[in-house]
Protein backbone atom coordinates (compact mmCIF):
# COMPACT_ATOMS: atom_id res chain seq x y z
CA UNK A 1 0.00 0.00 0.00
CA UNK A 2 1.32 3.51 -0.94
CA UNK A 3 0.47 7.03 0.29
CA UNK A 4 0.59 9.90 -1.83
CA UNK A 5 3.43 12.33 -1.38
CA UNK A 6 2.95 15.26 1.34
CA UNK A 7 4.81 18.42 1.38
CA UNK A 8 6.74 19.40 4.83
CA UNK A 9 5.51 23.01 3.89
CA UNK A 10 6.87 23.97 7.59
CA UNK A 11 10.58 22.97 6.63
CA UNK A 12 10.52 24.54 3.21
CA UNK A 13 9.31 27.92 4.67
CA UNK A 14 11.68 27.59 7.43
CA UNK A 15 14.59 27.01 4.59
CA UNK A 16 13.54 30.04 2.52
CA UNK A 17 12.88 32.78 5.34
CA UNK A 18 15.31 31.81 7.90
CA UNK A 19 18.56 33.09 6.59
CA UNK A 20 16.86 36.46 5.50
CA UNK A 21 16.03 36.90 8.96
CA UNK A 22 19.26 36.05 10.85
CA UNK A 23 20.16 38.34 8.26
CA UNK A 24 17.94 41.35 9.28
CA UNK A 25 19.16 40.37 12.83
CA UNK A 26 22.44 40.80 12.40
CA UNK A 27 22.04 44.33 10.74
CA UNK A 28 20.19 45.44 13.28
CA UNK A 29 23.02 44.57 15.46
CA UNK A 30 25.39 46.70 13.96
CA UNK A 31 23.60 49.76 13.97
CA UNK A 32 24.83 49.72 17.81
CA UNK A 33 27.37 51.95 18.43
CA UNK A 34 31.12 50.57 19.47
CA UNK A 35 32.66 53.80 20.40
CA UNK A 36 34.58 52.08 22.82
CA UNK A 37 36.10 49.40 20.84
CA UNK A 38 40.24 49.75 20.01
CA UNK A 39 41.50 48.53 17.04
CA UNK A 40 43.85 45.04 18.05
CA UNK A 41 46.87 43.62 16.00
CA UNK A 42 46.81 40.25 15.04
CA UNK A 43 48.71 38.46 12.55
CA UNK A 44 48.38 38.49 8.82
CA UNK A 45 47.67 35.26 8.62
CA UNK A 46 45.79 32.92 10.89
CA UNK A 47 44.93 29.34 11.06
CA UNK A 48 41.92 27.72 12.58
CA UNK A 49 40.93 24.28 13.42
CA UNK A 50 36.77 23.69 15.33
CA UNK A 51 35.76 20.13 16.18
CA UNK A 52 31.92 19.30 17.23
CA UNK A 53 31.04 16.18 18.75
CA UNK A 54 27.39 15.29 20.16
CA UNK A 55 24.27 14.01 19.02
CA UNK A 56 21.58 13.98 16.68
CA UNK A 57 18.06 13.85 17.07
CA UNK A 58 15.58 13.38 13.73
CA UNK A 59 12.78 15.61 14.05
CA UNK A 60 11.51 14.69 10.51
CA UNK A 61 12.73 12.94 7.67
CA UNK A 62 10.80 11.29 4.54
CA UNK A 63 11.77 9.47 1.43
CA UNK A 64 9.87 8.51 -1.59
CA UNK A 65 11.51 6.44 -4.67
CA UNK A 66 9.33 7.40 -7.43
CA UNK A 67 6.16 8.56 -8.08
CA UNK A 68 4.45 5.29 -7.38
CA UNK A 69 6.73 4.62 -4.29
CA UNK A 70 5.72 5.10 -0.34
CA UNK A 71 6.17 8.28 1.65
CA UNK A 72 8.78 5.78 4.07
CA UNK A 73 8.49 7.99 7.58
CA UNK A 74 11.72 7.10 9.08
CA UNK A 75 11.55 8.34 12.83
CA UNK A 76 7.63 5.89 12.43
CA UNK A 77 8.59 3.50 10.12
CA UNK A 78 12.34 3.23 9.66
CA UNK A 79 13.67 3.28 13.38
CA UNK A 80 15.11 6.79 13.43
CA UNK A 81 13.30 7.80 16.56
CA UNK A 82 17.02 7.28 18.46
CA UNK A 83 20.04 9.36 19.37
CA UNK A 84 22.95 9.29 16.90
CA UNK A 85 26.24 10.49 17.47
CA UNK A 86 27.10 13.22 15.19
CA UNK A 87 30.52 15.06 14.66
CA UNK A 88 31.65 18.04 12.50
CA UNK A 89 35.62 19.02 11.91
CA UNK A 90 36.62 22.64 9.61
CA UNK A 91 39.88 24.23 9.09
CA UNK A 92 39.70 28.16 8.39
CA UNK A 93 42.56 30.30 6.79
CA UNK A 94 42.52 33.87 8.15
CA UNK A 95 43.88 37.10 5.67
CA UNK A 96 44.45 40.36 7.20
CA UNK A 97 41.50 40.01 10.01
CA UNK A 98 39.18 39.85 6.91
CA UNK A 99 39.16 36.78 4.48
CA UNK A 100 38.24 33.05 5.83
CA UNK A 101 38.51 30.62 3.43
CA UNK A 102 36.77 27.59 5.53
CA UNK A 103 36.85 23.68 4.66
CA UNK A 104 34.05 21.20 6.37
CA UNK A 105 33.94 17.95 6.32
CA UNK A 106 30.32 16.57 8.07
CA UNK A 107 29.60 12.73 7.77
CA UNK A 108 26.26 11.15 8.46
CA UNK A 109 25.80 7.81 7.93
CA UNK A 110 22.17 6.60 9.69
CA UNK A 111 21.58 3.03 9.88
CA UNK A 112 18.82 1.15 11.61
CA UNK A 113 16.66 -2.04 11.60
CA UNK A 114 13.20 -2.18 11.95
CA UNK A 115 10.29 -4.69 11.12
CA UNK A 116 7.76 -2.82 8.44
CA UNK A 117 4.27 -2.49 10.21
CA UNK A 118 2.74 -1.88 6.53
CA UNK A 119 3.75 -2.75 3.14
CA UNK A 120 6.79 -0.30 1.76
CA UNK A 121 6.96 0.22 -2.13
CA UNK A 122 10.28 2.05 -3.37
CA UNK A 123 11.28 2.07 -7.00
CA UNK A 124 8.61 -0.38 -8.17
CA UNK A 125 9.84 -2.95 -5.33
CA UNK A 126 7.29 -4.44 -2.69
CA UNK A 127 8.56 -4.82 0.46
CA UNK A 128 5.88 -6.49 2.31
CA UNK A 129 4.51 -5.77 5.84
CA UNK A 130 6.39 -8.27 8.54
CA UNK A 131 9.65 -7.69 6.35
CA UNK A 132 12.51 -7.21 8.79
CA UNK A 133 14.59 -4.28 7.21
CA UNK A 134 18.21 -2.61 6.88
CA UNK A 135 18.00 0.60 6.76
CA UNK A 136 20.90 2.96 5.46
CA UNK A 137 20.65 6.62 4.87
CA UNK A 138 24.12 8.11 4.17
CA UNK A 139 24.44 12.04 3.53
CA UNK A 140 28.35 12.67 3.75
CA UNK A 141 29.03 16.40 3.09
CA UNK A 142 31.84 18.54 1.97
CA UNK A 143 31.81 22.06 2.01
CA UNK A 144 34.27 25.05 1.15
CA UNK A 145 33.13 28.54 1.90
CA UNK A 146 34.17 32.06 1.98
CA UNK A 147 33.33 34.94 4.69
CA UNK A 148 34.08 38.53 4.24
CA UNK A 149 34.54 40.29 7.92
CA UNK A 150 33.04 43.56 7.79
CA UNK A 151 34.24 44.10 11.58
CA UNK A 152 37.96 43.05 10.60
CA UNK A 153 39.33 45.70 12.91
CA UNK A 154 37.79 44.11 15.91
CA UNK A 155 39.25 40.77 16.30
CA UNK A 156 37.16 39.30 19.06
CA UNK A 157 34.01 40.20 16.95
CA UNK A 158 33.09 38.64 14.16
CA UNK A 159 30.12 40.07 11.53
CA UNK A 160 30.69 38.09 8.15
CA UNK A 161 28.93 37.33 4.85
CA UNK A 162 29.97 35.22 1.91
CA UNK A 163 29.09 31.80 0.18
CA UNK A 164 29.47 28.38 0.54
CA UNK A 165 29.45 25.37 -2.52
CA UNK A 166 28.66 21.70 -0.35
CA UNK A 167 29.68 18.64 -2.50
CA UNK A 168 26.22 15.85 -1.62
CA UNK A 169 27.26 12.22 -1.41
CA UNK A 170 23.67 10.55 -0.49
CA UNK A 171 22.96 7.32 -0.36
CA UNK A 172 19.60 5.46 0.67
CA UNK A 173 19.50 1.71 0.75
CA UNK A 174 16.45 -0.24 1.51
CA UNK A 175 17.67 -3.83 2.16
CA UNK A 176 15.49 -6.54 3.42
CA UNK A 177 17.58 -8.32 6.52
CA UNK A 178 18.01 -11.53 4.51
CA UNK A 179 19.45 -9.91 1.50
CA UNK A 180 16.60 -10.97 -1.14
CA UNK A 181 15.16 -7.71 -1.75
CA UNK A 182 16.97 -4.45 -2.17
CA UNK A 183 16.83 -0.95 -3.85
CA UNK A 184 19.49 1.60 -3.64
CA UNK A 185 19.51 5.25 -5.25
CA UNK A 186 22.72 7.46 -4.81
CA UNK A 187 23.75 10.62 -5.83
CA UNK A 188 26.70 13.07 -6.11
CA UNK A 189 26.32 17.00 -6.63
CA UNK A 190 26.82 20.59 -5.84
CA UNK A 191 24.86 22.04 -3.59
CA UNK A 192 25.51 26.25 -3.46
CA UNK A 193 24.39 28.59 -0.55
CA UNK A 194 24.84 31.81 1.04
CA UNK A 195 26.47 32.00 4.02
CA UNK A 196 26.63 34.66 7.58
CA UNK A 197 28.23 34.31 10.52
CA UNK A 198 28.66 36.64 13.82
CA UNK A 199 30.04 36.52 17.10
CA UNK A 200 30.17 39.20 20.01
CA UNK A 201 33.08 38.67 22.62
CA UNK A 202 32.53 40.16 25.93
CA UNK A 203 35.35 41.90 28.13
CA UNK A 204 34.97 38.64 30.63
CA UNK A 205 35.78 36.01 27.88
CA UNK A 206 32.06 34.82 27.20
CA UNK A 207 30.70 35.08 23.68
CA UNK A 208 27.79 34.07 21.64
CA UNK A 209 27.44 33.70 18.10
CA UNK A 210 26.05 32.16 15.44
CA UNK A 211 26.24 31.04 11.97
CA UNK A 212 23.83 29.83 8.61
CA UNK A 213 23.85 28.32 5.57
CA UNK A 214 21.00 28.43 3.13
CA UNK A 215 19.49 28.17 0.04
CA UNK A 216 16.26 27.39 -1.79
CA UNK A 217 16.45 27.29 -6.11
CA UNK A 218 15.34 25.25 -8.56
CA UNK A 219 18.43 23.00 -8.90
CA UNK A 220 18.48 22.58 -12.50
CA UNK A 221 19.42 26.61 -12.95
CA UNK A 222 22.04 26.11 -10.64
CA UNK A 223 23.99 22.60 -12.20
CA UNK A 224 23.07 23.47 -15.82
CA UNK A 225 20.40 20.10 -15.81
CA UNK A 226 17.08 19.81 -17.76
CA UNK A 227 15.30 17.55 -14.33
CA UNK A 228 12.76 19.70 -12.65
CA UNK A 229 14.27 19.21 -9.13
CA UNK A 230 13.70 22.15 -6.20
CA UNK A 231 16.26 21.75 -3.42
CA UNK A 232 17.06 23.29 -0.03
CA UNK A 233 19.42 23.75 2.59
CA UNK A 234 19.74 25.32 6.02
CA UNK A 235 22.67 24.94 8.50
CA UNK A 236 21.59 26.85 10.95
CA UNK A 237 24.15 27.07 14.84
CA UNK A 238 23.81 28.85 17.75
CA UNK A 239 26.89 28.92 20.26
CA UNK A 240 27.57 30.26 23.70
CA UNK A 241 31.49 29.53 24.04
CA UNK A 242 34.56 30.97 26.33
CA UNK A 243 37.94 32.14 25.76
CA UNK A 244 40.33 29.76 27.37
CA UNK A 245 43.25 31.03 26.46
CA UNK A 246 44.69 32.70 23.07
CA UNK A 247 44.80 29.86 21.42
CA UNK A 248 41.36 27.72 23.07
CA UNK A 249 38.16 28.74 22.88
CA UNK A 250 35.23 26.14 24.17
CA UNK A 251 31.92 26.56 23.24
CA UNK A 252 28.33 24.60 23.46
CA UNK A 253 26.44 24.74 20.15
CA UNK A 254 22.84 23.74 19.04
CA UNK A 255 22.66 23.21 15.77
CA UNK A 256 19.52 22.53 13.37
CA UNK A 257 20.01 20.92 10.46
CA UNK A 258 17.36 20.68 7.45
CA UNK A 259 16.27 20.59 3.23
CA UNK A 260 15.76 18.00 0.92
CA UNK A 261 15.32 17.89 -2.71
CA UNK A 262 11.80 16.75 -4.75
CA UNK A 263 11.43 16.16 -8.67
CA UNK A 264 12.02 14.08 -11.40
CA UNK A 265 15.74 13.58 -12.73
CA UNK A 266 17.25 10.83 -15.19
CA UNK A 267 15.40 7.67 -15.20
CA UNK A 268 17.00 4.50 -13.81
CA UNK A 269 16.46 1.12 -14.25
CA UNK A 270 13.35 0.27 -11.96
CA UNK A 271 13.03 4.02 -11.14
CA UNK A 272 11.39 6.73 -13.54
CA UNK A 273 13.68 9.22 -11.61
CA UNK A 274 11.28 10.71 -9.23
CA UNK A 275 12.54 11.67 -5.38
CA UNK A 276 11.42 13.47 -2.42
CA UNK A 277 13.97 13.34 0.16
CA UNK A 278 13.21 16.15 2.99
CA UNK A 279 14.82 15.83 6.15
CA UNK A 280 14.74 18.14 9.83
CA UNK A 281 17.84 17.22 12.29
CA UNK A 282 18.57 18.90 15.48
CA UNK A 283 22.15 18.37 17.21
CA UNK A 284 23.07 19.87 20.79
CA UNK A 285 27.02 19.40 21.00
CA UNK A 286 29.92 20.36 22.47
CA UNK A 287 33.26 21.90 20.58
CA UNK A 288 36.45 23.20 20.48
CA UNK A 289 38.07 26.19 18.87
CA UNK A 290 42.02 25.62 18.24
CA UNK A 291 43.77 29.08 16.45
CA UNK A 292 47.88 28.01 17.01
CA UNK A 293 48.57 30.78 15.32
CA UNK A 294 47.18 33.37 17.74
CA UNK A 295 50.01 34.12 19.81
CA UNK A 296 52.63 34.60 16.79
Amino acid sequence: MTRHAHHPTALRRLTRTLPLLIALLAVAWTTRAHADDEPAEEPPVQLRGVGELGGLIVLSHTVQLSKSGTVFDYPSDGGQNVFFPFWRLSAELELDGAHTFILLYQPLDLQTSKVLDRDLVADGLRFPAGTAMDLRYFFDFYRGSYLYDFWWDRPRDEFAWGLSLQIRNAIIDFTSADGTLSRTRSNIGPVPALKIRVRRTLDSGFWLGGEVDGMYAPVKYINGGDSDVQGAIIDLSLRAGYVVTESVDLFANLRLLGGGAEGTGTPEQYSDGYTANWLGFLSPSLGVIWTPTASL
